[in-house]
């Protein structure tokens, strides 16, 4: 669009649950290619860690809440001529539509680049959005849009019990729920009321499978799916809180081809111009469906699916929004193609969400169709194991993959029936007790083809079991091993016996086993055309199921590794993700080649153009140590990735790899409080007392001695 010249884009505000830092990679995607054209562009938000508000990013930024009122001041002093709504969440999509209703964007003379507004209102108004799907032939699940109490009740008796409850224009599920009578539904339409004015009140398909496309579309109505994910869970958890599978692994390609048409025929039907996620529900027992929503912007999904495909969703949907096709836009990774294409991938990819609930007292650990997962991690491999296991370790919390983990489910039948965070553990847990993949479909509806990956897993892990020592699994079912996603520590556990040698000693024994026998693995390129094209990106990740390298290393000393941060929590959030990529761009204004490695989807960091070579893969010891047996680097920054690099330092150190910067031995003085407390006292620095607590009994002592000093502290202030 020639005629537009000044480009004013939403940010997403402060990260909340169900939206996080996939908007600041997708709104750095767009004000990257708004700065491509030629446009000066104008960024609100007021998160202060994020990349997109780095100097450099947008040409104007302003730390201001994303409300009408303070875009409108914006834009008094601005004048821009576009705005873009859909690279901010829910947050910038509401301000929008408010900005539309009131007139502020006609009195201004502003155009909304992409998607029309009135399309926006068309997905988001649970209502308007069923008649639409009903006018073009579409199912959509038995549903009715109500504004009170009263109404909702007399719906729910039409529909019939059960039923799902969902707020309109809110995020994450906020304030849905499913019912199975009156009481139910009084309480959580009561909890959606909370959140919104309308409510929509469905009927359950609870059990079904949970699929969804992401869909691009340009004016000339050409439009693409840019991938298919499918849910390991069945319907009834909400997408943020399941494992999701991209591309589906369960489909038939009559149901992937219905699906596909059907989400085509909606995005031109509603008018999108840019992006869109189409969320289905597909009866496992035939090829009935049911459209559950569609997201008329970015969402985390569509950050999900342009890490999984290396499909650059947000800058393609940026460029759309400014009047190209999608046969004018060139395909950034084989810079030969253009982005009207469908990518086609020759490896596996899963997300698993990753929920702090353990840091809360009296939170329910169960899992529904509302969101809690803080943050998720993507992982890679050539088949469903080996991914699940590798992204099973990247969560952490005690996981050191399906197997060997650290947790332990009390009620497994429970734990099945009624899912919360623990239910991969559980499973396993189940298979260890007899249990068969058919009665574990019975009971959690997961479709039999995961189950029985999940249970070649644990097929390995009883082989590697029977023997007490390392030297005595032979190379076949090594390689085996490694080819399912076994780390080298899980191996360790199971076929080490004894104490005498630590987890860590297993761990190198087994590396040390492993690499005599030549078992080696291998690293694969991300192209998106399964090979079909040349790539030219060094988008990578690392696998046992291969016998060459998709890359050549230079090993020249001229690289340097910096460490990510992995999934967010509390407390490791995007603001070390702006670290990542500032440490990125000042290695290469050195002169040095900057290599990433992290496996958080929602980031700027792992975006296939940020650095020289990206590795998505894991941060652990033994990953690090075969990423630089490949690159030979100058060294290793730990520093700006929060607490999972620090915690490798002193392992690293002890291999022989150069961490920069701080040394291993000083960081671990500072983590260490014992060290630090010795280092303070030798330095005549004054210190809280303190004692570490190894038990139980230490605890609760401890807790004795302060309440009796509190009341003995109280009573002597009262007596004064």
């Amino acid at each position: 669009m020639e005629d537009v010249k000044r480009v004013l884009v939403l940010g997403s505000g402060a990260l909340k649950i169900g939206q996080s830092g996939e908007f600041d990679y997708s709104g750095s995607q767009a004000l990257k290619a708004l700065r491509e054209d030629g446009k000066f562009t104008i960024l609100i938000n007021p998160n202060v860690a994020t990349v997109q508000t780095s100097e450099g990013v947008a040409d104007a930024i302003y730390y201001l809440p994303i409300t009408p009122a303070f875009v409108e001041k914006v834009i008094q002093k601005e004048k821009p001529d576009g705005i873009m709504l859909a690279f901010g969440g829910q947050t910038a999509l509401n301000c929008g539509v408010e900005l539309y209703k009131s007139g502020i964007l006609d009195k201004y003379g502003i155009k909304v680049l992409g998607t029309p507004v009135q399309a926006i209102i068309n997905t988001e108004d649970r209502e308007l959005f069923a008649d639409m799907m009903r006018s073009i032939g579409v199912k959509t699940p038995r549903s009715e849009a109500v504004n009170n109490m009263d109404e909702a009740l007399k719906v729910v008796k039409e529909i019939g019990y059960p039923v799902i409850v969902r707020a309109a224009y809110t995020l994450g599920g906020l304030g849905s729920g499913f019912c199975s009578n009156d009481d139910e539904l009084k309480k959580v339409a009561a909890s959606a009321f909370s959140y919104s004015p309308q409510i929509l009140v469905e009927e359950s398909l609870k059990g079904w499978k949970e699929i969804e496309y992401e869909v691009v579309r340009d004016r000339y109505d050409n439009c693409i799916t840019v991938c298919n994910m499918e849910n390991f869970d069945p319907l009834g958890i909400h997408t943020g809180e399941s494992v999701v599978v991209a591309p589906s692994q369960t489909l038939s390609d009559h149901e992937y081809h219905k699906l596909r048409r059907i989400a085509i025929d909606i995005i031109r039907h509603v008018g999108i111009v840019g992006e869109c996620n189409v969320q289905y529900a597909l009866d496992p027992n035939s090829d009935d469906y049911r459209v559950i929503e569609v997201n008329a912007r970015l969402s985390r999904s569509s950050a999900l699916a342009s890490k999984a495909t290396g499909y650059p969703l947000a800058f393609v949907a940026a460029k759309l929004g400014l009047g190209y096709g999608l046969d004018e836009i060139p395909n950034s990774v084989t810079k030969v193609t253009s982005a009207c294409f469908e990518p086609a991938l020759d490896y596996v990819v899963c997300k698993i969400p990753r929920w702090d609930l353990g840091k809360f007292e009296g939170v329910s650990r169960l899992i529904g169709s509302s969101m809690k997962s803080v943050g998720e991690i993507m992982s890679i491999g050539r088949t469903f194991e080996e991914a699940i296991q590798k992204g099973m370790r990247m969560i952490g919390q005690g996981l050191h993959g399906f197997v060997c983990n650290n947790v332990h489910v009390p009620d497994i039948e429970t734990e099945l029936v009624n899912p919360t965070d623990r239910r991969l553990p559980a499973i396993e847990q189940a298979f260890a007790q007899g249990y068969t993949v058919d009665k574990l479909h019975d009971l959690t509806k997961i479709d039999k083809w995961f189950l029985w990956r999940l249970y070649n897993i644990h097929r390995i892990k009883e082989q590697l079991s029977e023997t007490a020592d390392i030297k005595n699994v032979s190379e076949d079912l090594l390689r085996e091993a490694k080819c399912m996603g076994f780390s080298d520590y899980q191996i360790g556990k199971l076929t080490i016996n004894g104490d005498k040698l630590n987890p860590h000693e297993k761990q190198a024994a087994v590396r040390k086993y492993r690499k005599s026998l030549g078992i080696l693995p291998v690293v694969k390129q991300i192209d998106t055309l399964a090979g079909e094209y040349p790539a030219f990106t060094n988008y990578l990740y690392i696998t046992y199921n291969g016998t060459e390298n998709d890359v050549q290393f230079e090993q020249d000393g001229k690289s340097v590794i910096v460490l990510g941060s992995g999934a967010y929590r509390i407390g490791s959030s995007v603001e070390f993700d702006w670290c990542g990529v500032a440490a990125v761009k000042k290695i290469q204004e050195m002169g040095y080649r900057a290599v990433m490695i992290n496996y958080n989807p929602e980031t700027v960091s792992t975006d296939y153009d940020t650095c020289d070579r990206l590795f998505f893969d894991e941060l652990t010891l033994e990953r690090v140590l075969d990423i630089c047996d490949m690159e030979a680097p100058k060294g290793v920054i730990v520093s700006t990735g929060g607490q999972i690099p620090n915690n490798l330092a002193l392992l690293l150190d002890h291999e022989g790899i150069n961490i920069l910067g701080t040394s291993a031995k000083s960081i671990d003085m500072a983590e260490d409080r014992q060290k630090f407390s010795e280092m303070c006292d030798s330095l005549g620095i004054d210190q809280p007392r303190w004692k570490e607590l190894t038990s139980m009994d230490d605890i609760w002592s401890f807790v004795d001695m302060f309440i009796y000093f509190g009341i003995k502290f109280t009573l002597f202030l009262k007596l004064c």
